[in-house]
């Protein structure tokens, strides 16, 4: 009798199919559950841990700031004293009116100029005031009386008989922010053609004490294409260092000859006389830090030529350009500030090329023996020959004059700082600044400018910085960035807000808040991190780690839809 395995029996087949069909089932729910984990878990959690941290941007407002839509209202108050206005006249005021102008200067940029006129009389302390023997004291009576706010233009209208102005001066601008014009006596009529016969006078005035429409456009340089400025604009926007919020200004003496000269110079007085009080009063412009140095055996990187017709060695103005370099070497930076650097050299020639004279273009000497390169400072040459004689003993000791010096110098600063030479009409007498270095209406000029051009600066950076974050989706931007950029948006909506309402002061504030903020985060180093992580770099690295655990995931899910579709068809087959 021959025995059958048990295996081999039609139990022992069954039983073995049975197996086989639980261990294929066991293989298909542990490749469906790998999958579903990988799918459900695996991939969102990764997707989260590695994706490029980007916190919100207000990017709505900032392309509101792309299209940037200015308004500059000023407050121009006309004063009538005693004698300018019949009596039917002065019933009529105090009178207000609102004159505008609108200038569009391209598709993303307009400007539109408010000036809010208020006329009325003199009040009984003002008519005392306008009694002083000269314009200069009336003009310092005014104001005491009242200070007028930042941004703003008072004009004094006198009888035409008054002595206060020189005989062929119609005008007078003095320090603060007042101006006396001389009237008519006693002009009939209605009081409108007595208004409109002083419009182009006003007009002239406030032009003078106040911002321009070139000097507007002269601040918006960077937004706007160079065609749209007057040469003389333009000359003033690149003679000036751009608006910043601090500058660092050096004063250098160089002495190529210590041998024959020892040189003395009271630079912390002088700083103290001289530039301190124009520093003090642009303090709401900038912040500037002053600091001095003595170079020793420092000569100029040009060898002036003996002219016969002077008797005296020279620098010709095409030499000039050529003097800066070799200098510029000596005198050190300040690396821990990021601030610009204003240069001031007082340079002594030693005692074989003195006396050294610079000469124009016409060759002719210049009187301040100064010359001064665009936004980077100014250079003045200092004669000593004439103090001393063929019998002293060397080293000469030498007391510069640093009133001199100091004179040319600020001349200097002041144009290196953005405070542009006014150009009044005829018949105008402008009161000089005295010992502050800038009267009040310069400083308001200097501020409307530097309201603008920090606006301007700062949407264009933050317009920018939206853009470049846009296109660029690997660029982390932390909270930090967003931040700064919330801030740069805010003030710079203060600051439009504030210009609109004629509030210079505050305007100028939120103006400098915002170029601050605005930098920061544009020069942000978070921001590079991620700026050049090609694609191709993201495949090599995550291919060598997912590839090795998805293959046999997507082999068995191929299997198994191809076991699927063969018992679909083998179902079909028994049914036909």
């Amino acid at each position: 009798m021959v025995s059958i395995p048990s295996n081999q029996t039609p139990h022992g087949i069954r039983s073995e199919m049975a197996s086989a069909e639980v261990e294929k089932l066991r293989g298909r729910y542990a490749a469906l559950s790998i999958a579903a984990v990988v799918i459900a878990v695996g991939i969102p959690l990764w997707w989260k841990t590695t994706e490029t941290y980007r916190a919100w941007l207000p990017y709505s407002h900032i392309n509101e700031l792309g299209s940037l839509q200015l308004q500059l209202s000023m407050e121009v108050e006309v004063v009538f004293s005693r004698g300018t206005l019949t009596p039917e006249q002065q019933k009529k005021v105090p009178l207000t009116q609102t004159r505008e102008q609108q200038h569009h200067v391209d598709e993303n940029t307009g400007l539109k100029y408010r000036y809010e006129m208020k006329y009325r009389t003199a009040t009984i302390m003002e008519e005392d005031a306008l009694r002083q023997p000269t314009a200069e004291e009336a003009d310092f009576s005014l104001y005491k009386l009242s200070e007028s706010p930042c941004g703003s233009v008072v004009v004094y209208v006198i009888p035409e008989t008054s002595v206060l102005l020189p005989e062929n001066i119609k005008v007078y601008v003095g320090q603060r922010r007042t101006a006396l014009l001389r009237g008519q006596v006693g002009q009939g009529g209605e009081l409108k053609a007595v208004l409109s016969a002083l419009d182009p006078e006003i007009e002239q005035v406030v032009r003078t004490m106040s911002f321009s429409h070139e000097d507007i456009m002269a601040a918006l340089s960077d937004r706007i294409r160079m065609g749209r400025l007057s040469k003389e604009s333009l000359a003033d926007s690149m003679r000036s260092f751009k608006s910043s919020p601090g500058y660092e200004i050096t004063f250098s003496l160089l002495n190529p000859d210590p041998q024959s000269h020892n040189l003395h110079w009271d630079i912390e007085g002088a700083i103290h006389t001289y530039i301190q009080p124009l520093l003090d009063k642009l303090a709401p412009v900038a912040n500037h830090s002053v600091d001095s140095q003595i170079l020793y055996y420092a000569v100029l990187g040009v060898n002036p030529r003996f002219d016969n017709s002077v008797s005296a060695f020279t620098l010709s103005a095409d030499s000039l350009a050529h003097v800066i370099n070799p200098v510029e070497a000596r005198l050190g930076s300040n690396a821990a500030s990021s601030n610009p650097v204003l240069n001031f050299l007082l340079f002594v020639p030693d005692a074989h090329h003195s006396p050294l004279f610079i000469q124009d273009h016409s060759k002719r000497v210049v009187d301040s023996n100064a010359f001064h390169s665009p936004r980077w400072g100014g250079i003045m040459v200092y004669n000593v020959n004439d103090r001393y004689g063929q019998e002293a003993e060397f080293p000469v000791h030498i007391d510069i004059d640093m009133a001199h010096v100091m004179g040319v110098f600020l001349a200097q600063l002041r144009l290196m700082l953005g405070v542009q030479s006014a150009h009044p009409p005829p018949g105008f007498l402008l009161q000089s600044p005295g010992s502050a270095g800038l009267t009040d209406w310069e400083l308001d000029r200097l501020q409307w400018s530097r309201t603008v051009e920090n606006v301007a600066t700062a949407s264009t950076s933050i317009t920018s910085l939206a853009q470049l974050l846009d296109q660029i989706g690997n660029i982390v931007i932390n909270d930090n960035i967003a931040q700064q950029v919330y801030n740069a948006v805010t003030s710079l909506q203060a600051a439009v807000a504030e210009l609109e309402a004629g509030n210079l002061a505050f305007a100028l504030q939120y103006s400098r808040e915002a170029i601050l903020a605005s930098e920061r985060a544009f020069f942000d180093p978070s921001l590079l991190h991620l700026l050049y992580f090609p694609d191709d770099q993201k495949f090599a690295i995550y291919i060598p780690l997912f590839l090795p655990m998805c293959v046999p995931i997507l082999l068995s899910l191929l299997k198994m839809a191809g076991e699927l579709r063969q018992r679909r068809k083998e179902q079909r087959a028994k049914r036909d």
